[in-house]
């Protein structure tokens, strides 16, 4: 009769021993720094009675936008184009297939790292006929120190908190065992949604020049968690 092995699929209990006792804590940081780039969405809209026209409005109206946001050069980091639509609206009454109008538009996503010209750069674009803008969303780069500056602070609090438990047993630490991230072996969550506050600039064109907006960054949290164990020296209890 064999003995029952153990299930290769289970992680083994971290559990430590007389010789090599282990102490098992958790580090996290927590850090407020300011956004490093902002996004804005712009929309431009036409509207004709046939399809050529609305097609040929919106062709143009796009061409402002880009060029507009194009000459701001070095402060754009990001310009790409997402959704186009040309859509017919039917008529509500009558027989048949009758298409009373047709609604195009254009979704443009700007990526700023000058937040100095991102005030100028929304007014102007508001200010444009049949054109949305919302935003800005603020957000830090994936690879921005903030983030290793983080997970630098929430390993030394775990190494700080291990040292104190192992001081009130009146001993000291021997070994690190693990570092890990956490939820490391567990699956990762869903992706959060880009921070920052959103404001929309409604369709239509004012008549004359208007202030640009004073935009002020939103402060960027940046979290970082991390489980430690550690072997210490037997305490003499």
């Amino acid at each position: 009769m064999t003995a029952p092995t153990a299930d290769a699929s289970q992680p083994a209990v971290p559990y430590g021993t007389p010789d090599a006792p282990r102490i098992a804590v958790r580090g996290e940081a927590r850090l407020e720094v300011d956004p490093e780039i902002a996004r804005i969405g712009i929309t431009v809209a036409a509207r004709g009675r046939d399809r050529r026209s609305a097609l040929d409005d919106l062709t143009r109206r796009n061409a402002v936008v880009l060029d507009l946001v194009k000459s701001y050069a070095d402060a754009v980091e990001r310009l790409e184009t997402g959704a186009f639509s040309i859509t017919p609206e039917l008529t509500k009454h009558g027989r048949g297939e009758r298409v009373r109008t047709y609604h195009g538009s254009v979704h443009v996503t700007a990526e700023l790292t000058d937040f100095t010209a991102l005030g100028e750069l929304t007014t102007r674009l508001a200010d444009l006929e049949l054109t949305r803008v919302d935003g800005p969303w603020w957000a830090l780069r994936p690879d921005s120190p903030a983030h290793r500056e983080a997970r630098k602070k929430a390993v030394r609090e775990a190494v700080q908190r291990a040292r104190e438990y192992a001081e009130a047993l009146g001993t000291t630490l021997s070994a690190l065992v693990e570092l890990a991230d956490i939820g490391a072996e567990s699956a990762p969550p869903p992706y959060p949604q880009a921070p920052g506050r959103a404001r929309t600039a409604a369709f239509g064109a004012a008549e004359n020049a208007v202030t640009p907006l004073d935009l002020e960054p939103q402060r960027q949290r940046v979290h970082a968690q991390i489980n430690a164990r550690f072997t210490m020296v037997p305490p003499q209890l």
